[in-house]
């Protein structure tokens, strides 16, 4: 941990993928920055189990945007993100029972048609009912913990301060700004609040007096499966149409796996319950008739939507100095760069600039949930 200020301009609650991207761009920006976690880490639930991959049409038209625009920062990062590129191609395919039921995915994002044959070249052993495929080549792995990393880092080096094992108590409004309580007796006068804190943003605003705006955290499993086949580990991500299941290659022998779950849930380290991990290995067995050698690991973690799925970035439309930067779903980490940036713009009260250069930013506007 960080030498704690106390007093800072901008105080950020959550140190995942959201706190760490946004705080960067701001302290790149002169501001005095605060971020403090909960846990003894920062990333430890969302951002640290995350299965991430780079794949444009995930998240729907407002959200592919960002992806587009992230993209680019993710494969050409600049050099205080260490100039070396986040993804690695992987390719993707979308797979039905026939093409009539095939995802209808943005002009902008790459795709080619896959026929029952093609979907046998790639995946031998596939099951009959598996007639059409939609092929996004485009679609990489993030080194996600290299990318957080990163972040953090250019955080400090610019002046940011991070405090970890401090959880926010409360806040009240003094004067043009906040007096914050944090845990182990610990408070700080910010003039703004940031509310970066994922599956407990609803709590944070609560604890400041906002209203909350609705952020539900559901959990998802993942598997790796060691099978009985080598090769696999440049397999492409494999999804259905009907969002029931995803998995990709890891090791020679082992996949990634997902039952593409999303189970209510409270704020909470997530654990994977067997339930899911059965439905998930069943749902893998209707695809392919490739066989189970072990389940080497199994993990959950809570992926965080607003009521309408689309993030929200912004000033709360009635609590001054409180700043929401939440409901990332499933896709902040491959929105990460232009999120930061545009968060940043709306924040510092500037014309989106960096990543998010062009970006709209009024369909992340919290007044569209009060």
């Amino acid at each position: 941990m960080d030498a704690p200020s106390t007093t800072c301009d901008i105080l950020i609650v959550g140190g995942g993928i959201a706190g760490a991207s946004l705080g960067a761009a701001l302290v790149a920006q002169g501001r005095q920055v605060l971020l403090v976690e909960a846990e003894s880490q920062c990333g430890y639930h969302a951002t640290g189990r995350s299965a991430s991959f780079w794949l444009e049409s995930y998240g729907g038209p407002a959200v592919a945007p960002l992806s587009s625009a992230s993209g680019r920062v993710l494969a050409e990062p600049p050099a205080r993100l260490g100039g070396t590129s986040f993804l690695r191609r992987r390719g993707a395919v979308h797979i039905a029972p026939d093409a009539a039921a095939l995802p209808v995915l943005p002009a902008p994002v790459d795709t080619r048609a896959m026929d029952r044959r093609a979907l046998e070249a790639l995946l031998p052993g596939l099951a009959p009912r598996w007639q059409a495929g939609l092929a996004e080549p485009g679609c990489s792995d993030i080194d996600v913990a290299r990318l957080h990393q990163a972040y953090l880092s250019a955080f400090r080096r610019d002046g940011g301060t991070v405090a970890t094992d401090c959880r926010l108590l409360g806040a009240v409004r003094e004067g043009d700004g906040w007096l914050v309580s944090l845990s182990g007796g610990r408070s700080v006068t910010a003039r703004v609040i940031v509310n970066a804190a994922g599956a407990w943003a609803d709590d944070v605003a609560n604890a400041v007096g906002a209203a909350p705006v609705g952020i539900a955290p559901l959990r998802r499993t993942m598997v790796q499966l060691r099978l009985d086949r080598t090769g696999l580990r440049d397999l492409p991500l494999v999804t259905d149409a009907a969002g029931t299941f995803y998995f990709r290659g890891e090791g020679e022998r082992t996949i990634w796996l997902s039952p593409h779950d999303e189970i209510a849930s409270d704020p909470c380290d997530a654990a994977p319950e067997e339930l899911d991990v059965a439905t998930a290995i069943d749902r893998f067995e209707q695809v392919v008739d490739w066989k189970i050698e072990a389940v080497e690991r199994k993990w959950a973690g809570l992926r965080s939507f607003a009521p309408d799925r689309v993030p929200v970035f912004g000033w709360d439309p009635r609590l001054p100095g409180f700043f929401w930067c939440a409901g990332q779903g499933g896709f902040g980490i491959q929105t990460a760069p232009a999120a930061a940036d545009l968060a940043a713009a709306l924040l510092l009260d500037r014309p989106p600039a960096g990543a998010a250069e062009g970006l709209d930013p009024a369909p992340f506007d919290p007044s569209r949930l009060s």
